[in-house]
């Protein structure tokens, strides 16, 4: 089963692919938007086809002390959107301190902070994408 992994942000969507047995995520690529989200929209659905995608995890935004805010109600609207127009799965995946665990990640590598905004938000929807496969795993 092959998954695509989202992290939809402000200004940018993380994009992640799993392999074809679904055991390990990567970063695929990111898109930057204006909150042009009908455009996201087909862009994913351009992907999923392309890429031949069973599901979809969308990462979750939550508050610390587990409420839903508007980013999280955001994703939430996205969800919606995407499963108007795709026949596949679309979970959400719980998101917290994924993009300060990226970006500790890009800095440990010794990433520029330039390079680093470029593929952060990539990265990011990596892990989001991998701690759901590992979740679904146990």
């Amino acid at each position: 089963m092959k998954y695509l992994g989202l992290d939809l942000g402000s200004r940018t969507l993380g994009i992640a692919t799993s392999d074809s047995t679904g055991l390990i995520a990567s970063s695929y690529q990111v898109i930057r938007h204006q909150e042009e989200y009908a455009r996201l929209v087909r862009e994913v659905c351009s992907l999923v086809e392309e890429l031949k995608i069973d599901a979809i995890v969308l990462g979750f935004p939550k508050n610390m002390n587990n409420s839903i805010g508007p980013k999280g109600e955001l994703s939430l609207k996205f969800k919606s959107e995407l499963e108007k127009v795709l026949s596949i799965p679309i979970y959400l995946q719980d998101e917290r301190l994924s993009t300060k665990s990226a970006t500790d990640m890009l800095i440990s590598a010794d990433v520029s902070r330039k390079g680093r905004k470029k593929v952060v938000d990539g990265v990011a929807a990596a892990i989001i994408l991998q701690t759901y496969l590992d979740k679904e795993r146990k």
